[in-house]
């Protein structure tokens, strides 16, 4: 044992512990993000909030309906629960593009309506930083899709129209599939 009193040792020992210890880490700012599933439709990227999207399915088979409009592709069975399939391009006027193996089905699942949007290509989960968001209207260059965004986020050149589906889903030309018989 050394002759030094029990202070001296823990100051030494508090004073080389000090002076080879690397520091706290660098305070850093914890952005706020906010995640959706990203989409294309009538060429635009769109974005729907995680909330309203049930699921993502590969284009399921399906059994076309007599009387209802053409952009009504049919019925599927997902799970043993029918699902209605809407060509989700052609409710606007528009086409289904690109590779028929990038469609996807973007299942709806809110209150009484269940219902799957066939679109061109599904990105995934999306993460956008809150601060990068705009509520200025995004002009997506179609009159329909247009009432259906609300706001957008940016990210670098690139907007993302946020979609939001439960205007789709109480709008009276999307709950009115039927054709009309002349």
């Amino acid at each position: 044992m050394s002759s030094r009193d029990p202070f001296t040792f823990l100051f030494d020992l508090s004073e080389r512990s000090r002076a080879t210890s690397r520091g706290l880490p660098a305070q850093v700012d914890i952005k706020q993000y906010w995640s959706g599933i990203g989409f294309r439709v009538c060429g635009r990227r769109l974005v729907a909030p995680m909330g309203d999207i049930a699921e993502v399915l590969e284009v399921p088979g399906s059994t076309r309906l007599p009387g209802v409009k053409n952009w009504v592709r049919g019925v599927a069975n997902v799970r043993g629960r029918l699902l209605p399939i809407i060509d989700f391009e052609d409710y606007f006027g528009s086409s289904l593009s690109g590779s028929r193996k990038n469609r996807r089905v973007l299942t709806l699942d809110m209150g009484d309506i269940y219902c799957g949007l066939v679109v061109s290509e599904v990105f995934g989960m999306q993460h956008f930083p809150v601060d990068s968001y705009t509520d200025e209207a995004l002009d997506c260059g179609n009159e329909f899709l247009q009432p259906l965004l609300k706001g957008a986020f940016v990210q670098g050149e690139t907007f993302w129209g946020v979609f939001d589906a439960a205007s789709l889903l109480e709008s009276e030309a999307f709950l009115n599939a039927a054709a009309l018989v002349a």
